[in-house]
């Protein structure tokens, strides 16, 4: 007797066990069949889609289609067919050249850190022959920056391992000193090591206070430099150190600071998808269509060359799209060319759910 009251709730608690393993078992088998049936629906349905022929709307073809890479060029493809070489010269010429203008230099340090992260040789080379070049030493803490973001990855933070954090954190300690050195070499009056560091603070949880010092030094210098705002917007959204109204009091002061043309008008459209987080609701707002309105007007007053156009139509499309007006969208496509902007640029697939967007705005344009 004394037994089976020892016995009896093991067996219970066991057959409990056993219970709730068949069940998990059993939930996983039709979760995985779930999973399968889905995918098999939704390869059916995009198989059986609609489509259209770009050419007949004006569209570049999707084979022709490119994520959009910023600063681009002849002279900056070769120089950056150099530094696959292992030849920085051509680099180092192409940012002297750029002196005084910190958009291009902005744009030209950014393509050349993506090397630079991947095989530095020889940009230690650089710093080795010219160890006072201060554009040598901006891109080197422009690479160990981007260095910190691949190895962090893009994954969610719950996603990433202790390691690479562990990691991650050790390259961003690395940049920060890199900073301070890039900050002596520079000339003072130099924007670029400052706004090298927005990265930087959002990798380091930088407090508000200390971005606000940051940005000082930027503005002091650039007031209107294009690469950082659209950087400190990322600092001020919520996701990051900030809130909705913290991003859109900071867009509104720099938008309404800034000359006419300067496309910063667009951080707005940006602003509200950040604030809407995938909601379609809410674009077709007064207040968001009056932002659509000012960035058009400030495209008709923008550069024709102005790099950053692509931004703006990239934008526009978006936002106007999700606001059920397709046929507005559609001049602002093909304005894009070959481009694939932001936001699609944020996701996996780029370029897939570009042309898969881009179906659907063609055909619901042309559906009357």
């Amino acid at each position: 007797m004394a037994v089976l009251i020892v016995l009896l709730p093991l067996l219970l608690i066991a057959g409990i066990k056993l219970a709730t393993w068949l069940m998990q078992r059993r939930v996983a088998t039709l979760n995985a069949r779930t999973e399968a049936a889905q995918a098999t629906i939704a390869r059916y349905e995009e198989a059986n889609r609609p489509t259209i022929y770009p050419a007949d709307h004006g569209l570049v073809p999707k084979a022709e289609l490119i994520e959009d890479p910023g600063l681009t060029g002849p002279d900056l493809d070769a120089a950056l067919a150099a530094l696959r070489g292992g030849v920085w010269r051509p680099a180092a010429d192409l940012l002297a050249a750029a002196a005084g203008d910190h958009d291009r230099r902005r744009g030209l340090m950014r393509r050349f850190a993506e090397p630079a992260a991947e095989d530095d040789a020889w940009l230690l080379a650089w710093r080795a022959e010219q160890p006072d070049n201060a554009d040598a030493a901006i891109l080197a803490q422009d690479a160990l920056i981007v260095l910190a973001w691949n190895v962090r990855t893009s994954r969610r933070a719950h996603q990433v391992t202790a390691e690479r954090w562990a990691a991650f954190r050790k390259v961003l300690a690395d940049a920060e000193a890199a900073a301070a050195e890039a900050v002596r070499l520079a000339d003072p009056a130099d924007p670029l090591p400052f706004v090298a560091q927005i990265p930087l603070a959002m990798g380091q949880s930088w407090d508000n206070e200390r971005f606000r010092a940051l940005w000082q030094e930027i503005v002091s210098r650039d007031p209107h430099n294009f690469s950082a705002h659209t950087g400190a917007l990322q600092y001020w959204c919520a996701k990051w150190k900030g809130s909705h109204e913290q991003m859109h009091a900071f867009v509104d002061a720099a938008i309404a600071t800034a000359p006419k043309g300067s496309l910063l008008s667009a951080l707005k459209l940006e602003a509200y998808f950040e604030h809407f987080e995938g909601n379609e609701e809410p674009y077709a707002a007064p207040e968001v269509q009056a932002a659509v309105a000012a960035v058009i007007a400030d495209l008709e007053l923008a550069d024709p060359d102005d790099r950053h156009r692509s931004y703006a139509h990239g934008w526009l499309v978006w936002v106007l799209a999700q606001a059920g007006r397709p046929a507005d969208a559609m001049p602002h496509l093909r304005a894009l060319g070959p481009i694939v902007p932001e936001p699609w640029t944020y996701w996996a697939n780029p370029i897939d759910r570009f042309v898969s967007r881009r179906i659907d705005i063609v055909l619901a344009a042309t559906a009357n």
